[in-house]
Protein backbone atom coordinates (compact mmCIF):
# COMPACT_ATOMS: atom_id res chain seq x y z
CA UNK A 1 0.00 0.00 0.00
CA UNK A 2 1.73 3.36 -1.24
CA UNK A 3 0.58 6.59 0.50
CA UNK A 4 1.03 10.07 -0.58
CA UNK A 5 2.68 12.59 0.98
CA UNK A 6 5.45 15.39 1.12
CA UNK A 7 8.93 14.96 1.50
CA UNK A 8 10.92 17.67 2.39
CA UNK A 9 14.61 16.78 2.65
CA UNK A 10 17.53 19.52 2.55
CA UNK A 11 21.13 19.91 1.06
CA UNK A 12 24.37 19.98 2.71
CA UNK A 13 23.81 23.98 2.50
CA UNK A 14 20.46 23.14 4.32
CA UNK A 15 18.40 24.46 1.54
CA UNK A 16 14.60 22.93 1.32
CA UNK A 17 13.55 20.52 -1.40
CA UNK A 18 9.94 19.73 -1.57
CA UNK A 19 8.33 17.16 -3.47
CA UNK A 20 4.97 15.08 -3.19
CA UNK A 21 6.06 11.44 -2.79
CA UNK A 22 4.08 8.17 -2.01
CA UNK A 23 5.49 6.10 0.30
CA UNK A 24 5.54 2.61 1.96
CA UNK A 25 5.15 1.22 5.66
CA UNK A 26 7.06 -1.83 6.69
CA UNK A 27 6.19 -2.44 10.77
CA UNK A 28 7.74 1.04 12.10
CA UNK A 29 9.55 2.29 8.60
CA UNK A 30 8.81 4.25 6.01
CA UNK A 31 10.15 3.45 2.49
CA UNK A 32 10.86 5.79 -0.02
CA UNK A 33 11.70 4.90 -3.21
CA UNK A 34 13.24 8.06 -5.51
CA UNK A 35 14.17 7.52 -9.03
CA UNK A 36 17.62 7.82 -10.30
CA UNK A 37 18.19 10.83 -10.61
CA UNK A 38 16.69 13.13 -7.94
CA UNK A 39 17.51 15.47 -5.50
CA UNK A 40 15.54 13.82 -2.76
CA UNK A 41 17.60 10.67 -3.07
CA UNK A 42 20.64 12.40 -3.42
CA UNK A 43 19.45 14.97 -0.27
CA UNK A 44 18.57 12.50 1.53
CA UNK A 45 22.29 10.37 1.28
CA UNK A 46 24.25 12.93 2.39
CA UNK A 47 22.13 14.39 4.68
CA UNK A 48 20.64 11.33 6.25
CA UNK A 49 16.96 12.44 6.94
CA UNK A 50 14.06 14.24 5.59
CA UNK A 51 10.48 14.74 6.59
CA UNK A 52 7.48 12.97 6.04
CA UNK A 53 4.31 15.64 5.78
CA UNK A 54 0.57 14.60 5.88
CA UNK A 55 -1.44 17.35 4.24
CA UNK A 56 -5.19 17.44 2.64
CA UNK A 57 -4.25 20.86 0.96
CA UNK A 58 -3.70 19.41 -2.47
CA UNK A 59 -2.49 22.52 -3.66
CA UNK A 60 1.14 21.64 -1.88
CA UNK A 61 1.52 18.63 -4.31
CA UNK A 62 0.16 20.82 -7.72
CA UNK A 63 2.43 23.35 -6.04
CA UNK A 64 5.72 21.14 -5.78
CA UNK A 65 5.02 19.82 -9.65
CA UNK A 66 4.43 23.31 -11.61
CA UNK A 67 7.19 25.67 -9.22
CA UNK A 68 4.39 27.08 -7.20
CA UNK A 69 5.19 27.43 -3.59
CA UNK A 70 1.96 27.74 -1.86
CA UNK A 71 3.39 26.81 1.82
CA UNK A 72 5.42 28.18 4.58
CA UNK A 73 8.13 25.88 6.51
CA UNK A 74 9.07 24.92 9.81
CA UNK A 75 12.09 23.85 11.07
CA UNK A 76 11.96 20.45 12.26
CA UNK A 77 12.39 19.46 15.97
CA UNK A 78 15.25 16.83 16.15
CA UNK A 79 16.94 16.87 12.90
CA UNK A 80 18.18 19.31 10.27
CA UNK A 81 15.59 20.09 8.19
CA UNK A 82 11.56 21.38 7.52
CA UNK A 83 8.57 20.65 7.98
CA UNK A 84 5.50 21.88 6.15
CA UNK A 85 3.96 25.01 8.73
CA UNK A 86 0.32 23.85 7.54
CA UNK A 87 -0.02 20.76 7.30
CA UNK A 88 -2.17 17.70 9.23
CA UNK A 89 1.27 15.79 11.50
CA UNK A 90 4.57 15.42 10.27
CA UNK A 91 7.31 12.61 11.45
CA UNK A 92 11.07 13.00 11.20
CA UNK A 93 13.22 10.47 9.79
CA UNK A 94 17.21 9.01 9.64
CA UNK A 95 17.85 6.83 6.72
CA UNK A 96 19.20 3.14 8.56
CA UNK A 97 19.14 1.55 5.16
CA UNK A 98 19.52 1.96 1.37
CA UNK A 99 18.40 -0.99 -0.63
CA UNK A 100 20.02 -0.18 -4.08
CA UNK A 101 18.50 -0.59 -7.24
CA UNK A 102 19.40 0.87 -11.09
CA UNK A 103 16.02 2.38 -10.82
CA UNK A 104 15.02 3.34 -7.95
CA UNK A 105 16.66 2.13 -4.78
CA UNK A 106 14.85 1.99 -1.40
CA UNK A 107 15.80 4.27 1.31
CA UNK A 108 14.18 2.89 4.63
CA UNK A 109 14.24 5.81 7.34
CA UNK A 110 12.90 5.52 11.10
CA UNK A 111 10.62 7.45 12.65
CA UNK A 112 12.35 9.71 15.38
CA UNK A 113 9.53 11.74 16.54
CA UNK A 114 5.99 12.51 15.14
CA UNK A 115 3.64 15.17 15.74
CA UNK A 116 -0.26 15.60 14.85
CA UNK A 117 -0.93 19.72 14.01
CA UNK A 118 -4.57 19.26 13.28
CA UNK A 119 -7.39 16.77 12.82
CA UNK A 120 -8.25 15.32 9.72
CA UNK A 121 -12.08 16.73 8.39
CA UNK A 122 -12.42 13.49 6.19
CA UNK A 123 -12.43 12.90 2.16
CA UNK A 124 -13.24 14.75 -1.11
CA UNK A 125 -13.01 13.00 -3.93
CA UNK A 126 -12.04 15.87 -5.62
CA UNK A 127 -8.93 15.63 -3.37
CA UNK A 128 -8.47 12.50 -4.38
CA UNK A 129 -8.70 13.17 -8.19
CA UNK A 130 -5.95 16.14 -8.13
CA UNK A 131 -3.72 13.45 -6.14
CA UNK A 132 -4.51 11.03 -9.42
CA UNK A 133 -3.74 13.76 -12.16
CA UNK A 134 -0.43 14.84 -10.01
CA UNK A 135 1.13 11.60 -10.28
CA UNK A 136 -0.10 11.21 -13.86
CA UNK A 137 1.61 14.74 -14.20
CA UNK A 138 5.46 13.36 -12.97
CA UNK A 139 5.18 10.95 -15.67
CA UNK A 140 3.99 12.46 -18.90
CA UNK A 141 7.40 11.58 -20.37
CA UNK A 142 6.81 8.25 -19.22
CA UNK A 143 2.82 7.33 -20.12
CA UNK A 144 1.04 7.60 -23.52
CA UNK A 145 -1.02 10.68 -24.23
CA UNK A 146 -3.93 8.18 -24.35
CA UNK A 147 -3.90 6.95 -21.20
CA UNK A 148 -3.43 10.37 -19.35
CA UNK A 149 -6.33 11.94 -21.40
CA UNK A 150 -8.43 9.09 -20.62
CA UNK A 151 -7.70 8.90 -17.25
CA UNK A 152 -8.02 12.85 -16.62
CA UNK A 153 -11.91 12.95 -18.40
CA UNK A 154 -12.93 10.28 -16.07
CA UNK A 155 -11.29 12.49 -13.04
CA UNK A 156 -12.56 15.33 -14.18
CA UNK A 157 -15.72 14.18 -12.88
CA UNK A 158 -14.99 14.22 -9.54
CA UNK A 159 -13.67 17.95 -9.73
CA UNK A 160 -16.92 19.18 -11.54
CA UNK A 161 -19.60 17.47 -8.40
CA UNK A 162 -17.11 18.01 -5.37
CA UNK A 163 -14.43 20.15 -5.86
CA UNK A 164 -13.72 23.26 -3.27
CA UNK A 165 -11.26 26.53 -4.28
CA UNK A 166 -7.87 24.49 -3.58
CA UNK A 167 -8.44 21.73 -5.71
CA UNK A 168 -9.97 23.83 -8.43
CA UNK A 169 -6.88 25.86 -8.38
CA UNK A 170 -4.77 22.89 -7.71
CA UNK A 171 -6.31 21.14 -10.63
CA UNK A 172 -5.93 24.35 -12.56
CA UNK A 173 -2.16 23.93 -12.03
CA UNK A 174 -1.61 20.61 -13.27
CA UNK A 175 -3.60 21.25 -16.32
CA UNK A 176 -1.46 24.02 -17.45
CA UNK A 177 1.57 21.68 -16.46
CA UNK A 178 -0.08 18.81 -19.11
CA UNK A 179 -1.17 21.04 -22.01
CA UNK A 180 2.46 23.03 -21.70
CA UNK A 181 4.29 19.63 -21.98
CA UNK A 182 1.89 18.69 -25.12
CA UNK A 183 2.24 22.22 -26.38
CA UNK A 184 6.07 21.61 -26.40
CA UNK A 185 6.14 17.95 -28.11
CA UNK A 186 3.54 19.11 -30.65
CA UNK A 187 6.37 22.71 -31.20
CA UNK A 188 9.38 19.87 -31.48
CA UNK A 189 7.63 17.64 -33.75
CA UNK A 190 6.76 20.77 -36.29
CA UNK A 191 10.51 22.06 -35.93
Amino acid sequence: MIFETIIISVDLAGNPHVTPFGVRHENDYIVISPYKPSRTLDNILVTKNAVMNLTDDVRVFAGALTNRQVWQLTQANKIKGFRLSDCLSHAELVLVEVREDEIRPQLVMKKITEENHQSFQGFNRAQAAVLELAVLASRLHMLPREKIQTELQYLQIAIDKTAGERENQAWGWLMEKIDNFYAEQLGENQA
